[in-house]
């Protein structure tokens, strides 16, 4: 299998580009996440990289992140999504915005994305709950929390459940102190 590619950039089409590994040329699909933060033509790139291997056509997917590359595993093992409705979610969210719908259960997240229905979002996430932040340490709840994932802790560690902590650390003001951040999450969570 191919795991990484590593060259200059040839051509930006999206959702594909042409990376120049040693003289051979790879088409690589890739989301638009990653398509946005790749540089101009002509310079180095590096993509993480999975192969489908399909009874008429080898395709390429490209992530600039080994996160973004992991999301797309587990989507893929997901009954009914298939790699290109794996892409378009990726596309049109975050890994951590990802985990974050999936923590708090918001199917409504999900179905903003073309092609993903209700039942779909409601498969993704029954599928996706708990593995998500499992198999990816850096989209977990926590990361999505940003510099409060200490308070998120304290929380759960309180006894509240995953969702009831993440709702009140989302009320918390950007790079709030920890023991400020609980005392004001508790208050949120006693009302």
């Amino acid at each position: 299998m191919i795991g990484r590619l590593s060259g200059r950039l040839i051509a930006k089409q999206p959702p594909q580009v042409l990376l120049d590994v040693g003289g051979i040329a790879y088409e690589v699909d890739v989301p638009m996440s990653t398509f946005y933060e790749l540089p101009a033509v002509g310079e180095s790139a590096v993509l993480h990289t999975h192969l489908v291997v399909r009874e008429d056509a080898h395709i390429l997917f490209g992530f600039g992140t080994e996160d973004e590359r992991g999301a797309f595993r587990l989507l893929i093992k997901i009954s009914g999504i298939g790699a290109r409705t794996a892409l378009s979610l990726l596309s049109g969210m975050s890994v951590a915005e990802l985990a974050q719908a999936v923590a708090l259960q918001e199917a409504s997240r999900l179905t903003r994305i073309p092609g993903i229905g209700k039942k779909t979002a409601e498969r993704l996430l029954l599928e996706l709950k708990g593995k998500l932040a499992e198999a990816l340490p850096g989209a977990g709840p926590a990361a999505a929390a940003g510099s409060s994932a200490d308070v998120l802790h304290a929380l759960i560690g309180l006894g509240y459940s995953e969702k009831e902590a993440l709702a009140a650390v989302r009320t918390l003001p950007e790079g709030v102190a920890v023991s400020e951040g609980i005392r004001a999450a508790l208050k949120v969570l006693a009302r």
